[in-house]
């Protein structure tokens, strides 16, 4: 008796054994020299549950990892993706991922989310489609409160120490970027597309952020190729080719209490081209107070385009608001320098700042912007600021 059950425990130690052989083969056939490849992990043409999976083993990985997601098609449902993660970790995407074109499929806010990470690359050929052309109808945006709660394609949330290249966003239901948080996160070589008429997609939308940085990016879209929220501070934008879309925008500012300031924004060596805006700074009249401050432009060339440079203090779309008081949005120290090339509008420069608190410091050095429709040439306006003007001034006016 004593030899059958010692039997029957040698057997089932055996049966253990075996089972944790097969777990660990597993384990190391998903992973290989620290690549977590999805396919590994059961992808098939939905590959929701495989990335998944993939990142929260290559997440718990003591050493620097990568989730691989191969060449091909696939479709990807809501998915959030968090640290910490125990060591630098990155995803390279070389597939087209689809989002569900049902806006109702991606409640949240979002359709994929980075969060929590430090030391983090994403990178590789892939795109992230958003299917979002059902969503730019105007009957949809006024299911989703003017568009504000339709999903975005992606979110870093609390990034730190990341950098972001050589992906490409295509066609959000709402904005394609969005940086809340983050600190010391670099996109290099990103692109961005969608058509002009694509409703409220900024390209990236950077808010409470710091040490960001925006290098050699092509971005079209049917909004701000760039848009900078609230306490956003020392953003670095070289080298970014925009058009269409709205240009690139500091605000808008003063719509919400407790903002916080804006300070350290440089823009240089960048195109802009067949956009409503060119660079601009707008804030709400009639809200909440804010501060902006130390933001430069600097060497932008542009292309047939609207409203070149542009301080609006009175920004008011579509009538949302209440002109009987100015904005209560402080600017300060800011220059365009070395900004040339072609308006689409007679006034290629328009400094409108707050009666309330007039702009202080604004610098404008070697404009040559040209107008040859109707109303020609160039012009330029400005009220409630005593602009510093130096070197060539080709917009009179100011």
């Amino acid at each position: 008796m004593a030899n059958k059950k010692m039997g029957l425990e040698v057997v089932s130690s055996a049966i253990i054994s075996f089972s944790v052989f097969l777990l660990l083969a597993s384990t190391t056939q998903a992973q290989s020299n620290g690549v977590f490849d999805v396919t590994k992990y059961g992808a098939g043409k939905d590959i929701t549950e495989a990335l998944t999976n993939a990142w929260k083993s290559a997440c718990a990985s003591t050493k620097a990892s990568k989730v691989l997601i191969p060449s091909g098609t696939y479709w990807l449902r809501r998915v959030t993706l968090a640290g910490p993660c125990k060591a630098a970790i990155k995803l390279q995407v070389d597939g087209i991922l689809q989002a569900p074109v049902d806006p109702d499929k991606l409640s949240g806010g979002h359709w994929v989310n980075f969060r929590y990470i430090d030391q983090f690359t994403l990178s590789g050929r892939g795109t992230f489609d958003g299917q979002g052309k059902v969503a730019w109808s105007k009957s949809t945006c006024q299911k989703y409160k003017d568009c504000d709660s339709l999903p975005m394609n992606i979110r870093f949330d609390f990034i730190t120490n990341a950098l972001v290249r050589d992906i490409t966003s295509r066609d959000s239901k709402n904005f394609h970027v969005n940086v809340l948080g983050c600190k010391n996160l670099t996109f290099q070589h990103f692109t961005v597309r969608a058509p002009g008429e694509s409703v409220n997609t900024d390209g990236i939308h950077i808010g409470r952020s710091t040490g960001i940085y925006i290098i050699d990016s092509k971005i079209g879209t049917g909004d701000d190729c760039i848009s900078v929220g609230d306490g956003t501070e020392e953003l670095h934008i070289t080298g970014v080719t925009c058009g269409p879309g709205h240009g690139i925008s500091v605000g808008s500012l003063g719509k919400y209490p407790n903002e916080k300031p804006v300070s350290g924004i440089f823009v240089k060596n960048c195109t802009i081209s067949d956009t409503t805006n060119g660079v601009r700074i707008k804030s709400w009249p009639n809200l909440y107070g804010g501060v902006a401050s130390n933001m430069h432009f600097e060497d932008i060339v542009m292309n047939n385009v609207q409203n070149p440079v542009i301080i609006d203090q009175v920004y008011c779309p579509w009538n949302q608001c209440s002109l009987k008081a100015p904005s209560k949005v402080k600017i300060s120290d800011v220059s365009f320098k070395s900004i040339r090339g072609t308006s689409a509008t007679p006034v290629a420069v328009r400094i409108a700042c707050s009666s309330g608190f007039p702009c202080q410091n604004v610098k404008l050095a070697n404009i040559n912007l040209a107008y040859r429709g109707p109303g020609g040439p160039a012009k330029s306006q400005c009220s409630n600021v005593k602009p510093i003007i130096s070197g060539i001034m080709s917009a009179s006016g100011c």
